[in-house]
């Protein structure tokens, strides 16, 4: 079991984090908690700031916002001097909502809508990823009749494939996302940009897959990328200025898992673009990285409650928390693998194996198989870690459960940065027709 960011045992043996014990804020606040480190969380932006040179101009870091995204969460990140991602007119309005700078906003998304395109063409935002030929026609219309420059970045997929599950590849030429490079799409989506009114162009974009621990894919994406540009330069004499090598970088779940460092990633990616830059007579571009997960992933936790106990002799034993597949959809989805520790017993050594296992009504509604953990009892505060990315943003309201509240903890203080849904929150959107509303 890994403590990470400000976790600790205290003398008495509880968990804490940010300076608050965990079971004080189960008490305060009620479980399930999602509960978000801020200190660890702007320990990363700097990790990845520093690493990969943005002061110095070489790159852009961008926050891709749908690993976690609030409004306290823009703040922190503008505060950091990094941009943001956006896929949605929710999370763009989120964000402007937050007062984020619109100029430091890239608006990614297989199928933008009318109104999303519209919307972020009022609000000014930085870039446009542009992902089809139809969104580039629609975008140039809408541009032109504002008499806008929509900048643009075109999302490409290269056909490499990360060791990552498949539901989360998507660098392979068979993938919803991007011009695929191999048949031809790519440079006909740079000549057509060309063409367009109300486009700039300003360079190319590919996401290989996420959870990624290998370096290599980096480096290879990195070289594919700029075999296009110099392609896309020879062809129609567009320049790439702008680099954007995506986001996927692995975190540490379990002790399976062996992610490199931010530097080594940066070393890599920095390195490899310059060489070959160099290699096919281009001008250096400036790399942009988008990390969701490796920035929020690790900086954020989730206290359950520990319920019923089931134990099936020779089996398994089965331990039921107060939330599930609906405040963490991973393990039913990806299979993903998790730790725990329990924040009322964390100086002791785990002596049981256990499932953790949610409330809701499905046999897949699992959030761990085999938790090593303390014996553990009715009305112990369990903590699942590295829960920060897709948590709260997949979570839902399946067997009418209210989404968790969330906490953001900061040396010794607690503050709500999201409220816990009641059962007023689930019926807000309901509507009786009116031949129902007389009960016979």
């Amino acid at each position: 079991m890994r403590l990470q960011g400000t976790m600790q045992v205290n003398e008495e043996g509880r968990l804490t984090i940010g300076g608050c014990g965990v079971e004080q804020l189960a008490r305060q606040f009620g479980t399930p908690l999602y509960i978000f480190d801020e200190a660890h969380i702007r320990e990363n932006c700097r990790q990845f700031y520093q690493s990969f040179g943005v002061a110095a101009g070489y790159s852009r870091v961008i926050y891709a916002g749908k690993a976690f995204l609030t409004t306290a969460m823009c703040r922190i990140i503008a505060s950091e001097g990094l941009g943001l991602d956006v896929v949605s007119g929710g999370e763009l309005y989120t964000a402007l909502t937050a007062g984020f700078p619109a100029k430091d906003i890239f608006f990614h998304g297989n199928n933008k809508s009318y109104a999303e395109l519209c919307q972020a063409l009022e609000a000014g935002i930085g870039r446009f990823v542009v992902d089809n030929f139809a969104e580039m026609e629609l975008l140039s219309r809408l541009a032109a009749e504002r008499g806008q420059k929509a900048r643009v970045i075109l999302r490409i997929t290269p056909g490499i494939e990360a060791h990552t599950h498949k539901y989360i590849r998507t660098g392979q030429i068979d993938s919803k996302f991007g011009f695929t490079l191999p048949n031809g799409q790519a440079m006909a989506a740079a000549q057509r940009v060309k063409e367009l009114p109300g486009l700039e162009f300003k360079g190319l974009h590919c996401h290989i897959g996420s959870q990624i621990f290998e370096l290599e894919p980096y480096s290879q994406a990195a070289a594919t990328m700029l075999e296009l540009a110099a392609q896309i330069k020879a062809a129609t004499g567009l320049i790439t200025t702008e680099l954007d090598l995506g986001g996927g970088f692995g975190i540490y779940y379990t002790n399976e898992d062996r992610p490199c460092s931010i530097r080594e990633y940066a070393e890599t990616i920095l390195g490899r673009v310059k060489e070959e830059a160099r290699a096919l007579n281009l001008p250096v571009p400036q790399v942009i990285v988008e990390p969701g997960r490796s920035i929020i992933g690790p900086a954020g936790c989730t206290a359950y409650t520990v319920g019923t106990i089931k134990e099936i002799p020779g089996v398994r034993k089965y331990v039921a928390v107060d939330g599930g597949m609906t405040d963490n959809i991973r393990p039913a989805l990806y299979g993903a693998k998790y730790e725990a520790i329990i924040a009322n017993k964390a100086a002791r050594p785990p002596v049981e194996t256990v499932a953790v296992t949610g409330k809701c009504c499905e046999s897949g509604d699992m959030l761990i198989w085999e938790a090593k953990l303390p014996r553990v009892e009715a009305g112990d505060i369990l903590v699942v870690t590295a829960t920060g990315a897709y948590g709260y943003t997949m979570s839902s309201n399946y067997n009418r459960l209210g989404r968790p509240a969330a906490v953001l903890v900061y040396n010794g203080s607690a503050d709500l940065i999201i409220k816990r849904e009641d059962f007023n929150d689930l019926l807000r959107n309901d509507v009786l027709p009116p031949r129902l509303s007389n009960p016979e």
